[in-house]
């Protein structure tokens, strides 16, 4: 046997599944020293100077001091009494770790929640039914429950008339999907609407029915949703209450229906497709055959209609013409991403300036049929609200979406920062213009740990620890992209980096940190370990615990890096 192949063979195999210990990094010991002096014990008082003066927590408090060192002491002690009342360098370094005791954001919500909804960006879901691909996946509410747990406050629902136009059924039309029942998709929405976050849930109706069916969905929502459903005030379509003001409501959005038999399409121009494109178009909120039971209606308003509260439109005479036009209502307008791009390359600071009163929602393109997902920040920078995803789509688009909504404390609104909502001609946001730098973003990566907790020993290599290093992206405004990454470190399950990166930032406001974990493989592709994004407008500076995700925003339980955010 050649030399090679024996090597191969043994020496492998008998490398060592190491367990280092490489302690505290040495900014964490001078921060230590810096606040106890010659003590080797921290007390409560220490601690809190370090929370107001190193990391920044200008509110903190003794009592908020204390309490933390109650929990990491009752942690590390795993007993209800201990008898210290201080910390050691140990226990110290144990809370920098802790990211519930010192996270990277803000947990709890923390921006202005009394603004009009239009004021914020909308954690929004496309096709929230859907189970897999555009084209031949189940229907089910499943998703739709998964998808409000996780935040999500923009539900959308496909309505179709069963085969006897006397049912309703959710899915998406003119493709092999199966159908869900919509009472079922409205029952979980009740359900699990405030599980997550107590701020409105809008269900997007693309409306697909005839008008008897339209008065069915009516009492169905009426009977399910009850004092959960919001009525909106009559007449009054100038403005929307604020996200406060609906607290644990349930918003219902569409396309108003006709109402007058001379303004009904012909069913054969209402459901024409133009080209196959359209297939998942998403938002081609157009009414289906409005055959004989229209007689029933006639010229009473329905209930239906009286219970849309953002009323919906597509440009249909141009996105110029829609968002120059003189009016008084407030309406949500439904834009694809491809629609969106160009818009916002040619009239960027129009549709800035349209979005602060009226709500654009963005959809994926028809040939997404895998249910991929587009780069959201091109909606966020003109100020599109409901920027509306897969959520079944799992990739770096989604997680940049998780990224942006981790924000204010996760509850699903995302109030949209000063720039977009400037009105003065001059001051307007234009999302091309060539911008100063305004602020510089220091990241320092210390370590990261829990690899060995979360993977089996051979997940990444079958005869040795990990080669693990990090990627950091910074996503936002065109001139703010940057990427870097960190060096390898060799067969450590607790790899210490110590490398510090500078990002110059001209629209912070609106700038993503994304980091993304590998181990590094010579013969193949690298492995995924781990991902997190978050919006540098909510970094907390000082030293961090930054938990990490997996592949579909699943929290590990153990993994996580200990990092530094400086801002300067």
């Amino acid at each position: 046997m050649g030399s090679y192949n024996y090597y191969k063979m043994f020496g492998y195999f008998n490398r060592k599944f190491e367990m280092k210990d490489n302690g505290p990094p040495s900014d964490v010991i001078q921060a230590f020293s810096a606040y106890t002096g010659d003590a080797s014990q921290m007390s409560a008082d220490q601690l809190l100077r370090f929370l107001v003066e190193f990391q920044g927590e200008v509110g903190s408090t003794l009592s908020m001091a204390q309490d933390l060192m109650h929990q990491v002491l009752q942690r590390r002690n795993h007993l209800n009494k201990y008898t210290r009342n201080d910390l050691s360098l140990d226990d110290f370094y144990y809370f920098l770790f802790q990211d519930d005791l010192n996270p990277p954001i803000s947990l709890q919500v923390h921006h202005d929640m009394t603004a009009p909804l239009q004021h914020y960006f909308i954690y929004t879901g496309h096709n929230s039914y859907l189970t897999g691909n555009q084209l031949s996946s189940d229907c089910s509410e499943i998703p739709i429950i998964n998808a409000l747990e996780r935040g999500v406050r923009g539900i959308e629902l496909d309505l179709w008339p069963n085969s006897a136009k006397d049912k309703v059924h959710v899915l998406h039309g003119r493709t092999l999907t199966t159908p869900v029942r919509l009472d079922k998709c409205f029952q979980s929405i009740r359900q699990y609407a405030f599980v997550k976050s107590p701020y409105p849930v809008i269900v997007t109706l693309e409306d697909h029915l005839t008008p008897s069916l339209r008065e069915m969905v009516a009492e169905m929502a009426i009977q399910i949703f009850g004092e959960l459903l919001y009525y909106p005030e009559p007449g009054v379509f100038d403005a929307l209450p604020s996200p406060d003001a609906l607290k644990h409501q349930i918003v219902l959005s569409t396309k108003p229906p006709k109402e007058y038999l001379d303004s009904i399409k012909p069913a054969k121009e209402s459901l024409e497709i133009k080209d196959e494109a359209e297939i998942d178009q998403g938002d081609d909120e157009d009414e289906a055959d409005e055959d004989e039971d229209v007689n029933k209606t006639q010229m009473k308003p329905s209930r239906y209609k009286r219970l849309i509260a953002i009323h919906a439109e597509k440009p249909k005479y141009g996105l110029m013409k829609t968002i120059l036009a003189e009016n008084d209502k407030v309406k949500r307008v439904s834009l694809s991403e491809q629609e969106l791009a160009k818009g916002a390359e040619l009239y960027g600071t129009d549709i800035v300036r349209f979005t602060q009163k009226n709500l654009v929602r963005v959809y994926p393109k028809g040939t997404r049929v895998t249910s991929s997902n587009f780069e959201p920040l091109t909606g966020w920078m003109v100020g599109a609200q409901m920027v509306a995803f897969n959520m079944q789509g799992y990739g770096t688009s989604l997680w940049l979406m998780h990224g942006m909504f981790r924000g204010n404390g996760g509850c699903g609104y995302v109030k949209k920062p000063e720039i977009l909502m400037k009105k003065a001609p001059h001051e307007v946001f234009d999302p091309r213009a060539s911008l100063p730098e305004k602020k510089t973003l220091k990241v320092k990566l210390y370590l990261g740990d829990g690899w060995r907790l979360d993977f089996s020993h051979t997940h990444f290599d079958a005869y040795s620890p990990p080669d693990f290093y990090t990627k950091i992206y910074i996503v936002g405004a065109p001139a703010d992209f940057a990427k870097t990454r960190t060096k390898i470190i060799e067969d450590d399950w607790s790899p210490s980096w110590d490398e510090e990166f500078v990002f110059p930032l001209k629209v912070p406001e609106l700038a993503l940190l994304r980091i993304e974990v590998r181990e590094y493989d010579i013969s193949d592709r690298d492995d995924f370990g781990g991902q997190t994004c978050l919006p540098v407008s909510e970094l907390r500076p000082g030293i961090r615990a930054v938990p990490l995700y997996d592949k579909k925003g699943g929290k590990y339980r153990s993994v996580k890096l200990l990092m530094r955010f400086q801002f300067e």
